[in-house]
């Protein structure tokens, strides 16, 4: 049987460049809470923070 929870795609932007490096799955239903995570930026070419970016 199929999952009933609806996702939804959504970009990772980095906080300091503003690229838009990952996209990532998260559940639609409920309200989304802030995700904030430390990625690495190719831009940058360092680590950094990576903030949920709807388009």
């Amino acid at each position: 049987m199929a999952k009933s929870k609806a996702r939804e795609y959504v970009w990772l932007q980095c906080s300091t460049c503003d690229a838009l490096n990952y996209r990532t799955q998260v559940r639609a239903a409920g309200g989304t809470r802030k995700l904030s995570l430390k990625k690495y930026c190719p831009t940058e070419r360092k680590h950094t923070e990576h903030k949920i970016k709807r388009k």
